[in-house]
């Protein structure tokens, strides 16, 4: 069977180290669309992110961001987008801010994080974002609590900057108290809480329903722990 859509993940997959998209890449990307193959992202960035790198690829296409939970082709017209409620998103902080850990809520328009509470190189990874093109505006704060307070946020997905030896429990601890929610291990250093049944593999199943395709007619190119499931 012919392969009908090519879903690529940016970081580690996409992008080289110094953050910039080979030509060869480039020109093997624009082979496979000239073939009609349909060509998307599928990232845990941003959209704002997403859609930058998209249109230096020059592709039109319905792009996966947020680990799932917001896809669309236009930042105001998603073709599906799932929240985290305010209430939850405020419990959630509460929770991870007695762990060691950085916290960003990463909506579609904006994000905020806490200031440090991790080592510095945790810190430089949420602090200077790989995905933050100027246009996004950023705020870190010493509690995020407490702007949640007086500043509800639904957040698409909540991102945790942590050591590797309490992942584990923050995931159990997350999962028990809040069944709403997924909690996904994106690589050693970082988690994603996501809202319930949401993922990048659910993500791309829903965007190749829509194209009249199933997984079978799909080729995936990842590089994090997230990303297993979809390959």
């Amino acid at each position: 069977m012919s392969k009908q859509l090519l879903a690529l993940n940016i970081d580690g997959a996409l992008l080289r180290s110094n953050g910039k998209i080979h030509q060869a890449t480039k020109d093997a990307i624009e082979y496979v669309k000239k073939k009609g193959i349909y060509v998307t992202l599928v990232t845990n960035r941003h959209f704002r992110s997403a859609q930058k790198i998209a249109k230096s690829l020059k592709l039109d296409a319905k792009l996966i961001t947020h680990s799932g939970s917001y896809i669309a082709e236009k930042i105001d017209a998603p073709f599906f987008e799932r929240r985290i409620s305010d209430d939850h998103t405020f419990n959630i902080v509460q929770v991870l801010e007695s762990y060691q850990c950085n916290i960003r809520l990463l909506h579609e328009k904006y994000s905020i994080g806490n200031k440090q509470k991790v080592n510095s190189n945790l810190l430089g990874k949420a602090l200077i974002h790989p995905s933050d093109p100027i246009f996004y505006p950023v705020q870190f704060v010493e509690s995020l609590s407490d702007l949640l307070m007086d500043e509800p946020v639904s957040a698409p997905v909540i991102e945790v900057y942590t050591e590797h030896d309490i992942q584990d429990d923050i995931t159990e601890t997350i999962t028990k108290a809040f069944p709403a929610v997924d909690v996904i291990r994106v690589n050693d250093e970082k988690l994603n809480i996501v809202p319930k049944g949401v993922s990048k593999e659910a993500g791309l199943a829903l965007v190749a329903s829509d194209l009249g395709l199933t997984m079978d007619d799909v080729v995936v190119i990842g590089h994090q722990f997230d990303d297993l499931p979809m390959i």
